[in-house]
């Protein structure tokens, strides 16, 4: 089974991104910053005080072409305003979606707030904005074996990515997560943008539910990124033995992070 995480980033760089998810062999794929703009496709803009960037207006819908046979789940963290070039405004949900092969059961889906709640900004806030989890369950069906499979993008905070209260906080939920969805047997693998240090506590609190981290002090950036530290996607898994390859992709560049490619064999 191979799972695909990587931050969409809005699907800033959409052409390439389009064209490579096909090609990634993903059986399962897990994106942040996908973008859903009910009614409208093509291109908008996202502002706030400290960031003005090109966005799809409906990534969701762009990535559900680029796979039109994997099942997808698409769930909000926050809403707030766009425009188009004409300037004409608009709400748009962002959060995160994980597309499922066809090949695949889906025996569960779960989600919650590891941060915050649900907001509908009237202007788009810098920074401590709400953050959502996502938990898709599949069964491999040579070993019978459940895998879950849970993404999520980790708080912003303008200040970086140091250890906060609101973080530990953070942590805390997405374990508790962890340890509320996972059966006995159940393979558990999580990812995502966690915007977080490789010492980070965090890491401390998910090794207390059981996973460990693949990726430690490596780069997650692409060339799209120009500051200088370089650390922000992670990966997880509950059981090392179950991996059978794993990668962070320097290439083709999709987006301003790097795509983490797990193998596992259940």
């Amino acid at each position: 089974m191979r799972i695909v995480s990587v931050n969409a980033w809005g699907g800033a760089l959409a052409d390439d991104l389009l064209k490579w998810l096909p090609d990634s062999g993903a059986d399962i794929a897990c994106l942040q910053e996908v973008t859903r703009t009910p009614g409208l496709g093509g291109w908008t803009r996202f502002a706030d005080a400290e960031r003005s960037l090109p966005q799809r207006a409906d990534l969701f819908d762009d990535v559900r072409g680029a796979l039109p046979r994997h099942q997808a789940i698409f769930v909000t963290s926050d809403s707030g305003p766009v425009h188009d070039d004409a300037g004409r405004r608009y709400r748009q949900d962002f959060g995160l979606a994980t597309l499922v092969g066809e090949g695949l059961p889906i025996v569960g889906v779960d989600s919650g707030f590891v941060h915050g709640e649900f907001a509908d900004h009237v202007e788009w806030p810098a920074t401590g904005r709400p953050r959502i989890a996502l938990a898709v369950q599949t069964v491999d069906r040579d070993s019978g074996r459940s895998v879950w499979v849970v993404q999520v993008h980790g708080l912003r905070d303008s200040h970086g990515k140091a250890d906060t209260p609101e973080r530990r906080a953070q942590a805390e939920r997405l374990a508790a997560l962890v340890r509320r969805i996972r059966g006995p047997r159940d393979l558990v693998v999580l990812c995502g943008d966690f915007n977080l240090l490789p010492g980070s506590e965090t890491f401390g609190v998910l090794a207390e539910a059981g996973l460990t981290d693949l990726v430690g002090t490596a780069d997650t950036r692409t060339s799209h990124y120009p500051k200088a530290v370089r650390h922000a996607s992670y990966l997880l898994v509950s059981d090392v033995a179950a991996v059978e390859h794993f990668e962070i992709l320097a290439g083709p560049e999709v987006s301003d992070h790097r795509a983490l490619v797990l193998e596992i064999i259940c």
